[in-house]
């Protein structure tokens, strides 16, 4: 008896165990909403019926792989947004410049790549601000992105005490865990859909992935009528028409 007891409770302990790791992986759009309704001071998606999606790389810039990612979107027409690590930036000047020229949007992902939730508050703000400082110097800057995407509520009004808005984003295809440009391929074109947020990678070998993914992405987003534009474009628009 309490080997069957025993085996029924490991069977369901790995039931919910993939159940977990299903909902992880897929992402169903269900759990996107629940997250945008819970943490309403987050944007993961904008509700629209208009064939637009916003796409947004992290880390960067990389000399090597950012400017094949705006050669592609150069040559499908398309814009994005840049959330930037700061301490990447010196001797890159002109190719931010160039993002900046080209239309696409630059955003605050702080100074370096760690997880942002394990700093203390102020820290976090003075990294915040010497991000915001560095970035203000090439455009207007009005969006953050925590590292590695976890956040609290000091964080929260923090950001927004500083004029920023936090966003995730929706489509999420661990490029930085899975290093396959194809599964991020068919992870993107699977889930996307009108006001998405794709967040990608650049940077080193994630760059050189999110390069090759893109060039199968874009030209299969605009054959079904979708249309790139910055988070600024997506937001803004959207909520003028409401």
């Amino acid at each position: 008896m309490r080997s069957r007891r025993r085996l029924k409770i490991i069977t369901l302990g790995l039931a919910l165990l993939l159940i977990a790791v299903g909902i992880v992986v897929l992402q169903p759009n269900w759990t996107i909403t629940l997250l945008a309704r819970w943490f309403p001071g987050v944007i993961y998606f904008v509700e629209t019926k208009e064939p637009v999606v916003a796409l947004t790389i992290d880390d960067g810039p990389d000399p090597i792989s950012t400017p094949k990612i705006l050669d592609l979107l150069e040559h499908y027409n398309g814009k994005a947004t840049f959330f930037v690590i700061t301490s990447r930036l010196p001797g890159n000047e002109p190719l931010v410049r160039r993002l900046v020229a080209e239309g696409h949007e630059l955003a605050n992902h702080l100074t370096t790549d760690e997880a942002s939730i394990l700093l203390k508050s102020i820290e976090f703000e003075r990294r915040l601000l010497e991000a915001h400082a560095v970035l203000s110097r090439f455009s207007k800057v009005r969006w953050f992105r925590p590292g590695s995407g976890w956040y609290n509520e000091k964080m929260l009004s923090i950001v927004h005490k500083h004029g920023y808005r936090c966003v995730l984003g929706s489509i999420h295809p661990f490029d930085p865990q899975i290093p396959s440009s194809w599964f991020i391929t068919q992870h993107v074109l699977w889930k996307v859909r009108s006001g998405s947020i794709i967040a990608l990678h650049d940077n080193g070998g994630r760059g050189q992935r999110t390069t090759r993914a893109l060039a199968a992405i874009l030209p299969e987003l605009k054959r079904r009528g979708f249309r790139l534009v910055t988070l600024s474009e997506l937001v803004d628009d959207q909520a003028t028409k409401n």
